[in-house]
């Protein structure tokens, strides 16, 4: 998906900048970028790091960077920071975005004599995309609602302009999140943040959760304005609490842990399967593992530990292969607890289904008897058009369509496929059994949109569930 983090202050920013970028690491793993402006210099640096930490990648360039105000990038998909001169004034970009229609803006641009400099594999960069379509409004907030009402997807950003202020714009249908901080010691320093727990440890606290469409800028001087008044729909990404969110993290006031907790506790109190005790796929199923226990009355303990000092997040190496051999390696099993135990094992979703798969095999060499597996969402049956999540070249990949494809043959009906979508339903019952059996679990049950809502808070019309339902608009 991709996080990222703007400061302005009084003084240097650039530790700001570092620590609070990389406060946003854990939502992307391809490339990072920083950029810092002093007057009329802007400094820029980006890195791969596929292979490697942020904080690894830029502790040594530090020095470089000068300035009160810079923005910073976490990416899942393009090198970022964008700098560049426009009829509008001179600025860098950094956005979290899922563009659909690349293709056509790219020739659409081309057409119009663009020429383009940054590349990611063999199309335009995303970022300079925006950053073009910005540069053909009147003023930067007529550039940006140029872009809301050009892309198709989704998009948040923020603006390093040359007078040192920023300005945040969000996904018009707010997808993505982001939240202003100011700093609770230091007069005239405020900051910008896909995710709220970039902002304790660096002495700020939320002072304001940008809206759907929303445009802010945040100055020394004048703090955090207003240039346009959100939008009066959302659809917040349920993810965001599911799996994608750092448990201290919040959305529209929501905690991240809380709602797993909360979607842990209700299947616990609903699940009748008789169990010595709950463990979690490590990270993103602690949460709901924890509020299982609770819900459930039993205990919880680390039948699987990850191993954290080495190991990357399993979707950082560019290959599948490589991928699975991450999930495998980095998560351990605590045999001295799993041998002849019925154990519940809690996580956050099942994509293609290959992770969790080697995982039991492990729990079941272990001397587990019983292996019963609780997810906190609803099945996936219909990728992801909005924010890169379950981002596969084929739906295909979602074991949920492989196995649907098995029973109704290819290309099944939109009111087939509804059904499947429909917790309890027969077709519903019979995936969920299939899952079971090529994944040699004892027993395997999903969360429901309903529950996932209620657990997150906000009306149910402001959170896209479409990867889940194939609800949402655009």
């Amino acid at each position: 998906m991709g996080g990222f983090f703007g400061v302005v202050k009084r003084s240097k920013c650039v530790n700001d900048l570092f620590y609070g970028t990389d406060y946003n690491s854990h939502l992307g793993t391809k490339r990072a970028g920083l950029a810092t402006v002093n007057g009329t210099h802007f400094s820029r640096s980006i890195h791969n790091i596929e292979n490697a930490y942020f904080r690894n990648k830029f502790e040594c360039e530090l020095h470089e960077f000068t300035g009160n105000s810079g923005i910073g990038i976490i990416s899942d998909t393009d090198a970022q920071p964008i700098v560049l001169n426009s009829k509008i004034g001179r600025f860098g970009i950094v956005t979290v975005a899922k563009i659909n229609n690349l293709s056509e803006l790219s020739q659409e641009l081309l057409l119009q004599g663009k020429n383009f400099y940054e590349h990611t594999s063999e199309s335009a960069n995303p970022t300079e995309i925006v950053a073009d379509i910005i540069s053909q409004g009147e003023n930067f907030i007529d550039g940006i609602n140029l872009v809301f009402k050009k892309i198709k997807g989704s998009c948040s950003m923020l603006l390093l302009l040359d007078d040192g202020s920023i300005i945040a714009a969000r996904d018009r249908l707010g997808r993505t999140p982001i939240i202003a901080g100011r700093h609770m010691t230091e007069e005239g320093s405020y900051a910008l943040s896909s995710e709220s727990c970039a902002f304790s440890n660096l002495g700020y606290e939320i002072a304001k959760n940008i809206g759907p469409g929303e445009i802010v800028r945040i100055s020394s001087d004048k703090g955090i304005e207003q240039l346009q008044a959100p939008g009066d729909k959302m659809q917040i990404c349920a993810f965001l609490w599911t799996y994608y969110g750092y448990p201290p993290c919040e959305y529209e006031g929501r905690n991240v842990d809380e709602m797993r907790n909360a979607c842990g506790e209700e299947m616990g109190r609903e699940d009748d399967t008789e169990i010595d005790f709950v463990s979690a796929i490590p990270d993103s199923g602690i949460g709901m593992a924890l509020g299982y226990s609770v819900g459930k009355g039993v205990p919880y303990r680390r039948g699987i530990s990850k191993y954290t000092p080495t190991w990357p997040r399993s979707f950082t190496p560019s290959s599948q292969e490589r991928r699975e051999l991450v999930a495998k390696m980095k998560l351990i099993v605590n045999k001295a607890l799993l041998e002849g135990k019925r154990v519940a094992f809690c996580d956050d979703s099942i994509v293609r289904g290959t992770q969790l798969r080697d995982n039991v095999k492990d729990i079941r060499d272990a001397g587990a008897t019983e292996v019963h597996v609780r997810i906190s969402c609803p099945p996936l049956i219909y990728p992801c058009r909005f924010i890169n999540f379950t981002n596969s070249k084929s739906e295909m990949e979602l074991i949920t369509r492989r196995v649907i494809q098995d029973l109704e043959g290819e290309n099944p009906a939109p009111e087939i496929l509804k059904e499947y979508a429909i917790k309890g339903t027969p077709r519903y019952k019979r995936m969920v059994e299939d899952i079971r059996k090529r994944l040699d679990l004892t027993s395997l049950k999903f969360n429901s949109v309903d529950c996932v809502t209620r657990s997150i808070g906000l009306p149910r019309e402001c959170i896209c569930t479409h990867c889940f339902d194939g609800m949402g608009y655009e």
